[in-house]
């Protein structure tokens, strides 16, 4: 069972998640509309994957006994200087969220819920990887400077990108 701190502090991430979505469904809006649809394609992938991490918490409240309390989502921003600007902003983002996964360890190890702390280590790997890949896409984005054409290069290669539901957990 889950104790109330940890409830409330699992609660807030539902949020962050859900904020997460939120903000990269709004990049994926501002890319189409600067026919980068590759950029958008990719922005669309990230914001399914924040809805589910937003139901995996959703779904362990519930499993723990305890009480999923949503609140309003902030408004993310809609405007962003430049596709690097926006992968900055991607690549910040998620080392937000990794600061807040890992208070989240924290407060596992002092309540003694190890059910939560062993929950939370598949977002600890997930941070690396979500960091990694925004991170990634910066670089390339830096590396290109000026040149317009690896622009839709990248943008070609970033609408390659799918996105994969997690399998189901098998009952019995």
């Amino acid at each position: 069972m889950l104790n109330e701190k940890m409830e409330r502090a699992l609660n807030g991430q539902i949020n962050a998640e859900m904020y997460s979505a939120y903000l990269y469904l709004s990049m994926s809006a501002y890319f189409e509309s600067i026919s980068l649809r590759g950029f958008a394609s990719w922005m669309k992938v990230q914001a399914q994957e924040e809805m589910v991490h937003a139901m995996k918490f959703y779904a362990f409240i519930n499993e723990r006994g305890g009480r999923v309390i949503l609140k309003s989502i902030e408004a993310p921003a809609t405007e962003w200087a430049s596709p690097l600007a926006a992968f900055e902003g991607v690549s910040q983002h998620e080392q937000k969220v990794t600061a807040l996964i890992n208070d989240l360890v924290e407060l596992a190890s002092k309540e003694h819920d190890y059910a939560s702390g062993i929950f939370l280590q598949w977002f600890v790997t997930e941070q690396v990887e979500e960091e990694d890949s925004a991170n990634e896409v910066v670089q390339k984005i830096k590396l290109m400077g000026d040149a317009k054409g690896g622009l839709f290069m990248l943008d070609r290669e970033l609408g390659q990108r799918v996105f994969t539901p997690p399998a189901e957990k098998s009952e019995g």
